[in-house]
């Protein structure tokens, strides 16, 4: 697939601009052409999203489990950093931290993605930066890095992303994850007309947080099970500890998943507020209409999908193909509720 980002970062290599990159990081890694050039000078790539970390390995490429840490260094640290800002500031102090003395940091944002803020931002942790723009995104470039002396910005950067309470504590949540201060309000619909007569094994196909798994099993009492798939490894801890809970009283998966790629087993009920943009923030209802043809398949016979989407988005067609019966349970602020049947 076209990757702009990823194909501006290593452009200041492949013009002579900047040396190679060797004994480097590649912190938010994506598969490319652009990448696979650089290979062998030897790259650590680390990827929190399932399904690039899996179109990586498809590739060929290793990824690092978890995350990169120091006392790790690089001579090289590329950085795809995400749109969510605290996230971001933390992963590039991170990549400071991760640069050896002399070593520098590159990174690269769309500008539709907040490419100067990123800018802003490396030069607060490093001081002047290069700079250079290709595909409607900006690079950005440290002059090699002195030995790290802790204090200032970068330590107050580089808790940004921890976990932390949210919502009066009832909650653990982290920047980064959808909706990861509040309880969007289709997920709040979704949940606001979930049957209280929804029994047996369960499922949550993209559970975020935590928050519609844990609503499910304390308004059902006949959930005797819950299986969460979530694509964002950064998730799972805190699902964890939003679901510690439940698991205490019932079996509790948490799985780190792509759930496009498909269940290895069946449930008599799935929920689910279905992703449907990509990076760039455009629609992608074939992410949705992809969740709901595996629902289709991992329901058991009379088992029943409750799903909530945008009205907009192109869904219910998907699902009276894939479904023996299809209803709209509710529709407010420009959401559906649907429940569908096998």
């Amino acid at each position: 697939m076209n990757d702009p980002a990823l194909d501006a970062l290593l452009l200041p290599f492949n013009d002579g601009t900047l040396p190679p990159p060797r004994d480097a990081a590649f912190l938010g890694a994506r598969d490319g052409a652009a990448l696979r050039r650089w290979l062998g000078g030897g790259i650590a790539c680390e990827q929190e999203f399932r399904p690039a970390a899996d179109a990586l390995q498809q590739a060929g490429i290793d990824v690092v489990p978890g995350e990169l840490q120091p006392p790790a260094q690089f001579a090289t640290v590329l950085v795809l950093p995400p749109r969510q800002r605290e996230q971001a500031r933390a992963l590039l102090a991170r990549a400071i931290r991760l640069a050896s003395p002399g070593g520098r940091v590159v990174a690269c944002s769309a500008n539709t993605a907040g490419a100067r803020s990123m800018q802003d931002d490396l030069a607060a942790l490093a001081g002047e930066v290069g700079v250079t723009s290709k595909h409607k995104c900006r690079v950005v470039w440290t002059a090699p890095l002195p030995s790290i002396t802790p204090g200032g910005v970068l330590d107050a950067w580089s808790g940004l992303d921890a976990a932390r309470p949210i919502l009066d504590g009832r909650y653990l949540s982290r920047p980064g994850l959808f909706a990861w201060d509040r309880i969007d309000p289709a997920s709040a619909l979704l949940v606001a007309n979930l049957p209280a007569d929804l029994t047996g094994h369960a499922a949550d196909f993209g559970a975020g947080w935590g928050y519609l798994a844990s609503e499910l099993a304390a308004r059902a009492p006949g959930i005797q099970a819950i299986d969460t798939f979530e694509a964002q490894a950064r998730a799972i801890p805190v699902l964890q500890a939003n679901l510690a809970t439940i698991a205490s009283r019932m079996p509790v998966r948490i799985e780190w998943a792509d759930v496009t790629r498909g269940m290895d087993r069946s449930y008599d009920v799935i929920v689910s507020n279905p992703p449907f943009h990509a990076d760039d923030r455009a629609d992608r209802p074939e992410l949705g209409q992809r969740f709901i043809d595996v629902a289709a398949t991992s329901l058991r016979p009379g088992g029943r999908f409750w799903m909530v989407a945008n009205r907009h988005l192109p869904y219910e067609a998907t699902l009276q193909s894939r479904f023996k019966s299809v209803r709209v349970v509710a529709a407010a602020r420009g959401f559906k509720v649907f429940e569908a049947l096998k």
